[in-house]
């Protein structure tokens, strides 16, 4: 069974940053896909960004809404994925999962919540 542990969420002010972490457990070298969704309340969960084609350098995707802001890498030694948000917004609160596909299944975190408030 994949597991997948976020941390990094927590509160800041607008215009703030956060980087939020994501370890699996299992190589992500060879993952079809890692990424970031998130589910404000009273929403659907949405994309935020994702990474692809591992094996082949990788192919970022990221929403409209966060575009320039926001920031997915990952480190295959560490079997970690991260996101580097910045200048965050009140649009941006909500609980952030972490998504991994691998061998074709898709498995998913249990989010980390970011607020943010003046």
């Amino acid at each position: 069974q994949v597991q997948l542990v976020e941390s990094g969420g927590g509160l800041v002010q607008p215009g703030g940053a956060l980087k939020l972490s994501c370890t699996a457990s299992v190589s992500i070298f060879s993952a079809d896909a890692m990424g970031w969704y998130r589910q404000a309340p009273r929403k659907q969960r949405e994309l935020g960004a994702t990474i692809t084609h591992f094996t082949s350098g990788g192919r970022e995707n990221y929403a409209d809404s966060v575009k320039g802001r926001f920031t997915i890498s990952r480190d295959n030694v560490q079997n970690t994925g991260y996101l580097e948000m910045n200048s965050l917004d009140l649009d941006d609160a909500a609980v952030y999962y972490c998504y991994l596909q691998y061998e074709k299944i898709d498995y998913w975190g249990r989010g980390t919540q970011v607020l943010v408030s003046s």
